[in-house]
C-alpha cells in the first residue's frame, strides 16, 4: 500500500534504519533489527541509501526484506547527488521487481572523503523528482524546520519543497529538530504558501553524548538552552543521559500530537532499544491516537 493512502486514514508510526557500512557482510544482522522493529507495529520504515550512494544493494534487499517479509510498507530512499541516470533507472528496475512503492528522493549531501564529481546529473532532489515522477511511485521529500544547511532563507528553502509537491511529492518526512516551535513554524509557513501535503516531524532521541556532536555536524539542529543544560549536567551519568533522551523525545512527540501532527518518524538508526524504550513509554498514546 502507498503509504500517502494510509496517511488519508490514520496517524503513522514510522523508524529510519540504514544498511550496514561495510557492504553486505552484516546484512543479516540488520534483517534482525528490522525484525525487532517490526513488532513494535509501524506504519512503514524507511531505509538509506548509504553515504555517496554507497549501498544502493543493500538499501534495495532491505526495502525488499520489509516489504515482502515483513508485510510493512517500506520507504526507500534514492539519492541523486551521487548518481548517474543509469544508476537511477538501475534501482527503480530493482525496487518495482521488489514491489516496492514508496520512494524517498533526495539530492544526498557529498561525504568528505568523496572525491569523485558529486550532482552531475541530479543537482537537486527536484531534478530527482523530475526524473521519478512518472515511474508510478509514491515519492516523499525531504523538509527542513529550520531550512536546509546551504539554503540562503527559510523562504527559499520552503519554495523548493513547493517546488517538490508541484513534481509529485505526497508527502514530507522532517530532519531532525529538537524545539517543536521551528516545527510549527514550517507548518505554518508550508501552508501559507499553498504546501498541502502531509508533513512528518523527525525525531531523534539523543541517548549518548557522541550522538550530540554527531547529529550537530549532520544537521545543525538546534538543541534549546533548557534540554542543553540538562544533557551537559547528565552527560557523566550514562544512564540518567539516557533517560533524558528518552524522556525529552517523548515529551516532543505528546507536544507534536496534541497540535496535530501526522505521524512520527523515529529516527532510530537501527537502534532497537532506542525504539522500545520510545514505544513503550508512549504505549497508551499509541493506542488513543495511531
Amino acid at each position: 500500500m502507498k503509504i500517502d493512502e494510509i496517511l488519508k486514514n490514520k496517524r503513522t508510526l514510522s523508524f529510519e534504519t540504514f544498511p550496514p557500512k561495510k557492504g553486505m557482510d552484516d546484512l543479516d544482522k540488520t534483517k534482525e533489527v528490522l525484525k525487532e522493529l517490526a513488532k513494535l507495529n509501524p506504519d512503514f520504515i524507511s531505509v538509506t541509501y548509504g553515504a555517496g550512494g554507497s549501498n544502493s544493494k543493500g538499501n534495495v534487499e532491505l526495502a525488499s526484506y520489509i516489504k515482502n517479509e515483513l508485510n510493512i510498507e517500506a520507504l526507500a530512499h534514492l539519492t541523486g547527488g551521487p548518481s548517474t541516470p543509469e544508476d537511477i533507472d538501475n534501482v527503480v528496475k530493482e525496487l518495482k521487481k521488489n514491489n516496492i512503492e514508496n520512494i524517498l528522493a533526495l539530492r544526498g549531501d557529498k561525504p568528505l572523503d568523496y572525491e569523485a564529481e558529486y550532482c552531475k546529473y541530479f543537482k537537486h532532489a527536484t531534478d530527482l523528482m523530475e526524473y521519478l515522477k512518472d515511474d508510478g511511485f509514491t515519492l516523499a521529500g525531504a523538509a527542513y524546520p529550520e531550512a536546509h544547511v546551504e539554503a540562503i532563507s527559510l523562504k527559499a528553502d520552503l519554495e523548493f519543497m513547493k517546488k517538490k509537491e508541484e513534481l509529485g511529492a505526497k508527502f514530507f518526512v522532517t530532519q531532525i529538530f529538537f524545539d517543536n516551535e521551528y516545527y510549527y513554524r514550517l507548518v505554518k509557513e508550508a501552508r501559507e504558501i499553498g504546501i498541502k501535503s502531509p508533513i512528518i516531524p523527525g525525531i531523534m532521541p539523543l541517548v549518548s553524548p557522541k550522538s550530540i556532536a554527531r547529529t550537530k555536524s549532520m544537521c545543525g539542529s538546534t538543541i534549546p538552552l533548557n534540554y542543553r543544560n540538562m544533557l551537559e549536567f547528565y552527560q557523566d551519568k550514562p544512564k540518567a543521559f539516557k533517560e533524558l533522551g528518552y524522556n525529552y523525545a517523548v515529551y516532543q512527540i505528546m507536544d507534536l500530537l496534541a497540535k496535530g501532527a501526522p505521524g512520527i518518524h523515529l529516527y532510530v538508526m537501527n537502534n532497537t532499544t532506542t525504539a522500545n524504550e520510545i514505544v513503550r513509554r508512549l504505549e497508551n498514546v499509541i493506542k488513543e491516537y495511531f
